[in-house]
């Protein structure tokens, strides 16, 4: 049985932890977050709660969607969204749909990494700063020096930019392989209303708008989500790439205040005459340095490294949920067969 530690408790790390328990090893999580999820975290504000990275995700691949069918099952998954609009560039809508298979978490994203965290050892709120290889195995060392091991193999599915520093001391080629990907930033703003939204033109119950173009790229009610039908009117909103990376560094605040003011002059165009706006009651913004994956590596999704040390993540595949899952297992897989061929 190995002892496997696993850096990062996002999809990947999950997706390696629950592969290696199936196969009879241990794998116990590290987190700096205060919880499992990553980019798919969840907001408390109240009794409500919103998602601020992920918002839905998409199944292409068969074993994912074998996967995703054991989280409805569970009750933590559901189908959503079934269409959306899109703004385009001179501000009119068009609704749209596809024969793509979408799923939220029920009644939040974070529920589904939550449950796939329970069985697993974790370590949250522990953010691992230095991988020590000693006679017994691999350590990992906090920033208040505290040290967690041994472990015979340490997987690392946290972002590239993080994961870098922690094997250039002991791996090179893994070291480099995190140099060659590339993560785009992303800020995520949200807003509430006081009263629901009417649009005229459009399905009431309208729960995703795409934009074409300026700062805004995603707008998600989240009082749409399955599970939240009783929340009041909130918007989780998605900034494009290219605006995040141009202002990476703002203010939080401003950021809000730019997200909202790009939503509600989308919606002004839709609104019936004589009527304005409900009044905005709280806003706020969070910021993702590393949010999407924009330049990857080519196959495999994953590496072994030396002497036990292993990369995974949706860096090393694409930017989807799905990627991230299916990196996580290929990474299990193969630390399995290192240990039967042992």
């Amino acid at each position: 049985m190995l002892q496997v530690a696993i850096i990062g408790a996002g999809f990947s790390g999950l997706a390696c932890a629950g592969q290696l328990r199936r196969h009879g090893h241990r794998a116990v999580l590290f987190d700096k977050g205060r919880g499992p999820g990553g980019r798919a975290s969840s907001r408390r504000e109240g009794d409500e709660s919103l998602d601020l990275g992920a918002q839905y995700f998409s199944v292409r691949d068969a074993a994912f969607a074998a996967e995703v069918d054991r989280w409805e099952a569970a009750g933590v998954a559901t189908p959503w969204p079934p269409s959306s609009y899109r703004v385009d560039a001179s501000g009119a809508w068009h609704e749209e749909g596809d024969d793509q298979h979408r799923y939220c978490g029920t009644p939040r994203m974070s529920a589904i990494t939550r449950h796939l965290a329970a069985p697993h050892e974790l370590f949250a709120a522990t953010r691992v700063t230095r991988l020590t290889d000693r006679l017994d195995g691999w350590w990992l060392e906090d920033p208040q020096g505290d040290s967690y091991g041994p472990f015979d193999r340490v997987v690392v599915t946290a972002p590239a930019a993080q994961a870098e520093p922690l094997l250039r001391p002991h791996d090179e080629a893994l070291a480099k392989a995190c140099r060659e990907i590339r993560m785009l930033p992303c800020w995520s703003a949200w807003v509430r209303f006081d009263t629901a939204l009417t649009l005229e033109g459009i399905d009431a119950d309208w729960p995703v708008v795409r934009f074409d173009q300026g700062p805004l790229r995603l707008a998600v009610r989240q009082n749409r989500k399955p599970g939240r039908e009783h929340q009041s009117e909130t918007l989780s909103l998605l900034a494009q790439d290219e605006w995040s990376q141009r202002h990476l560094e703002d203010d939080a605040e401003d950021v809000a205040s730019r997200l909202t003011a790009a939503l509600q002059k989308a919606l002004a165009t839709r609104l019936p005459t004589g009527s304005s706006l409900p009044q905005i009651t709280a806003s706020g913004a969070h910021r993702w340095r590393y949010a999407t994956a924009d330049l990857t590596l080519a196959a495999p999704d994953h590496r072994l490294g030396e002497d036990g040390l292993a990369l995974a993540g949706d860096g090393l595949r694409g930017g989807r949920i799905e990627d991230a899952w299916l990196s996580g297992v290929h990474v299990a897989e193969a630390l399995h067969r290192t240990a039967t061929d042992a």
